[in-house]
């Protein structure tokens, strides 16, 4: 990993911390100059769904470990098990995903 995006709110001196201290592209994603209602960003939705997708992991809904490492070990289970149930289904490609003719 080299790029990471960010809200507005990590904007300043984390940006020069990550790439000094993790060798990270910090990208701030805001919003568009003048907009007051909801608008989708670029990028992290993706960020935003993922997360969703975690939570549906029953344990990963509410966080009931002690220590941090077995909170992130509980999330590495829950992306492993939905990257294996995506990459071994018999039809792969969603219907929406499908390519329009035309």
């Amino acid at each position: 990993m080299t790029q990471v995006w960010a809200n507005r709110g990590y904007a300043g001196e984390l940006v020069d911390w990550a790439r000094e201290r993790l060798w990270l592209t910090l990208r701030i994603v805001s919003r568009p100059e003048g907009t007051k209602d909801f608008v989708v960003l670029p990028h992290r939705w993706k960020v935003e769904r993922t997360i969703g997708w975690c939570m549906n992991a029953r344990r990963n809904a509410r966080d009931y470990e002690r220590l941090p490492r077995h909170s992130e070990a509980h999330l590495n289970w829950a992306l492993i098990t939905m990257m294996t149930r995506r990459l071994t289904r018999k039809n792969p490609a969603a219907s929406w995903a499908k390519k329009r003719s035309g």
